[in-house]
């Protein structure tokens, strides 16, 4: 799907080769913000970093690239969000994603997180997703508990920022859970 529509101020888009300025002048603009949980911004230095990224996303064959969307606010780039790592042979994925800093605070990324969640359990036949957030995230872990997602605990070390480890706190629905959930 190119595009799917949450309402209609906020709609996702289908990476592409040409959001790389626009995503590449959000990650500039915004690196104090999103350097304590992200560790590729302090690797984001060019365009040319952020053009990598992209095709390294868009050029995998259809079928075992992650689906990635840039996330629209008003006509404005709010951040990115996708699927990440996806597992077909256990129908399982993770979800992934960041705002800048003045589109935070106004349910977006809640909004995103839930349109990429029932993608997920009806179009893409997955059992299992998941969220992973750096501790202390207070406000990206807020997303997965406000979609009903269970904590399921902590994963020492889980991810590297520059020198250092951070733990990350993980969170799951099962299909099963969010179809109980829809009545």
């Amino acid at each position: 799907m190119e595009k799917l529509y949450i309402n209609e101020q906020v709609y996702l888009e289908r990476l592409r080769l040409s959001h790389v300025e626009v995503i590449f002048e959000a990650i500039d603009q915004n690196r104090e913000h999103l350097r304590r949980w992200l560790p590729f911004i302090d690797f984001t230095r060019k365009l040319r970093d952020t053009e990598l990224f992209v095709r390294s996303i868009i050029e995998q064959p259809v079928g075992e690239r992650d689906d990635v969307y840039v996330i629209w606010h008003r006509k404005d780039f709010a951040g990115l969000i996708g699927y990440k790592d996806a597992d077909q042979i256990n129908n399982r994925v993770e979800i992934g994603y960041w705002l800048v800093k003045d589109k935070t605070g106004m349910g977006l990324a809640t909004l995103a997180t839930q349109k990429l969640v029932d993608y997920a359990f009806r179009n893409m036949n997955m059992n299992r997703v998941q969220i992973r957030c750096g501790v202390g995230n207070d406000k990206s872990s807020a997303i997965p508990k406000r979609l009903g997602f269970q904590f399921e605990g902590i994963e020492r070390d889980g991810e590297r920022h520059n020198r250092t480890y951070i733990d990350l706190e993980v969170y799951s629905l099962l299909k099963k859970e969010w179809v109980q959930s829809l009545f």
